[in-house]
């Protein structure tokens, strides 16, 4: 059900299909691709003016609104103005545009209608949702009309949103839900299938939540997790063939959903006190590199798409000795994303970038680092400062966000980045400024002393859900919290300060132009900087090439005298301060790193959607005036 991103396809229905196509071949199974139908039929049914650009608008941003579950929220109470002062009042308080929701919610009932006719045109015997974010309601809407209509249809649901005690709340409160799989399905759904077949009580499938009479029944939950070796590759056949079809086809660039690995070996030892995106399974498990690039250049060659989305939590390290270097030798033209850890190496980099990686999710978070110490990251601020300047050498795009709002943060760990933010605006941007929210699964939400021991259910699922705050707080991902960190003023200069950072970027460079001998040459052209050459010399030049890697004042002045030159403590310590003081490196306490790229990539602008021409003035790049030629 919606709100599954339309470019790709769900990797839980591809894998659960192998999985019944394994262990029940005698079973005939079909798929419901029910997102993509929404934004298709949103585009038919309003004549246009509702496309699949604003579906994907509400897929991305409306989680921490509630705004996908209210849509279908009418259908599922049978209300079609459900709570609706309500999200007005909400959306007023928090400036949150409404507008497009508001258009689509006329459509939800007739939708749902469609959806249960098509199911019952195939008279099933089983029908599985897979929930994850804000597939809960538009999934409730459908599963209760359709027990209305086929009370002997088994309805099933599993995924994310089935985890922990929020599948036992999901299951207990909403009676046309005859099973939750609670955890990973590879197993528990085929062992659920047999149980069916046979007309048996599922006692023994871990973690299934199950009726027996009017009494639910919640099995106790396996620590056991499913070996990668289990993990069957995705089938992706009628996705593809539904995509084909529909009327969404010429708004996406279609990609695959490829998944490596299950949980995250730093979160292992080093949970990010603010994720819960593990859920109850972090532990690491990987595939073998062999089985992955089976599983990637076999769905490569069946669906003619080179655009992957590896879906792992983290990087497998492993791979980069055995994956990355048989994709880098494919010859594909592979376009990939993968979620990293910051600390990469430059030459770790070179490979991903020859692997056909284009974008990277690596966590940076912040750029500061007693705040990473605070969320546990494992990484410095000048660290990731030399990620963003790395991945702009290599053609890499990094998403991220700047995240604040952690117990024990303090106005000065915001003060010293925001000054010097103005030097950063020719690398890549955080596309967001956020204050943390408090996640289930999270240590925030597991360990109240941590700082967040006050919590409830967030107001987002009061336009939502007609359920008792007991219940919601089993039900839920996210909990309101009274705000904790920086306040006020330093709060409103951060948010100031990214803005900034983002507005400037698309027309800023700083490229050092020339390294020869003993000067180096740095072209400036950031946004409210003197448009200027560098020209460093002697110490200087010595010093700035140094800090290319992350270093202490204590680390140059060793460097400096392993190559032969001799500089006392006070003449390092004055050459660092001009560098940063012409915003040529960035410190993160006693941590400075360089700032010039040696390459400068064409930009997409965000506004203007084409590429910034550039032309070499002198070695030095420029941007070509308005209308040159």
């Amino acid at each position: 059900m919606p709100w599954q991103l339309l470019e790709l396809p769900s990797l839980a229905i591809g894998i659960l299909r192998r999985r019944v196509a394994q262990t029940r071949p005698e079973a005939e199974v079909s798929e419901v691709h029910a997102a993509m139908d929404w934004a298709g039929f949103l585009l038919a049914e309003s004549g246009g003016d509702l496309t699949p650009h604003d579906y994907t608008h509400v897929a991305e941003t409306g989680l921490h609104h509630g705004l996908g579950d209210w849509v279908f929220a009418g259908v599922l109470y049978d209300d079609d103005s459900w709570r609706e002062f309500e999200l007005i009042r909400y959306a007023k308080a928090n400036d949150v545009d409404i507008e497009v929701v508001r258009r689509m919610r006329p459509y939800a009932r007739p939708f749902v209608e469609r959806v249960v006719d098509e199911l019952l045109s195939e008279d099933p015997d089983v029908v599985g949702f897979t929930t994850t974010f804000m597939q809960n309601v538009p999934s409730f809407a459908v599963a209760r009309l359709l027990k209305q209509r086929r009370p002997a249809v088994r309805t099933v649901m599993g995924g994310a949103n089935c985890d922990g005690p929020m599948g036992a709340s999901l299951h207990r409160n909403h009676h046309f839900v005859d099973f939750a799989v609670r955890g990973e399905g590879e197993l528990a759904f085929p062992a659920l299938l047999d149980h069916i077949a046979a007309d048996t009580p599922p006692l023994d499938v871990p973690g299934l939540c199950w009726w027996d009479g009017d009494r639910p029944v919640a099995n106790p939950e396996s620590a056991a997790q499913v070996p990668p070796g289990l993990i069957p590759t995705p089938d992706y056949t009628d996705w593809q063939r539904a995509l084909q079809a529909s009327p969404t086809r010429t708004f996406v660039e279609p990609k695959l959903a490829v998944e490596g690995a299950r949980g995250c070996w730093w979160g292992e030892k080093h949970q990010c006190t603010f994720c819960g995106l593990n859920g109850s399974a972090i532990a690491f498990r990987s595939k073998d590199a062999d089985a992955v690039w089976q599983e990637v250049s076999g769905l490569i060659e069946r669906h003619r798409i080179l655009d992957l989305v590896m879906v792992d939590n983290i990087l497998d390290m492993g791979y980069f000795r055995d994956l990355l270097p048989r994709m880098a030798a494919s010859g594909w033209d592979l376009r990939v994303h993968y979620e990293v850890k910051s600390n990469l190496r430059p030459d770790q980099l070179d490979l991903l970038a020859a692997a056909g990686v284009v974008h990277i999710q690596p966590g940076i978070e912040s750029l500061n680092a007693r705040v990473l110490d605070l969320m546990d990251k494992g990484v410095g601020g000048a660290r990731n400062v030399s990620l963003l300047r790395d991945c702009h050498d290599r053609g890499l795009t990094v998403s991220w966000n700047y995240l604040y709002g952690f117990p024990g943060e303090r106005d000065a760990d915001y003060g010293t980045v925001i000054d010097q933010m103005p030097a950063l605006v020719h690398l890549q941007p955080p596309g967001a400024t956020i204050r943390i929210a408090l996640e289930r699964f999270s240590p925030n939400f597991e360990r109240p002393e941590l700082g967040f021991a006050e919590r409830a259910p967030s107001r987002v699922y009061d336009h939502i859900y007609d359920l008792p705050p007991e219940e919601l707080a089993d039900l839920v991902y996210l909990f309101d919290t009274p705000p904790q960190g920086i306040r006020g003023e330093i709060e409103a200069r951060l948010h100031r300060a990214v803005e900034a950072w983002q507005a400037a970027h698309t027309t800023s460079s700083l490229v050092m132009v020339a390294d020869v001998d003993d000067e180096v040459r740095i072209a400036d052209r950031r946004h409210g900087w003197p448009s200027r050459d560098h020209l460093l010399r002697g110490l200087d030049a010595a010093v700035y090439r140094l800090t290319e890697r992350v270093r202490t004042a204590p680390s140059v002045l060793r460097a400096l005298a392993e190559q032969g030159r001799q500089a006392s403590e006070d003449e390092v310590a004055a050459a660092l301060a001009g560098l940063r003081e012409r915003g040529l490196v960035y410190c993160d306490g006693e941590h400075v790193v360089a700032l010039a790229v040696r390459d400068l990539p064409a930009r997409v602008s965000p506004t203007r959607m084409s590429l910034t021409p550039l032309a070499v003035v002198g070695e030095i790049p420029v941007p070509f005036p308005e209308g040159a030629e």
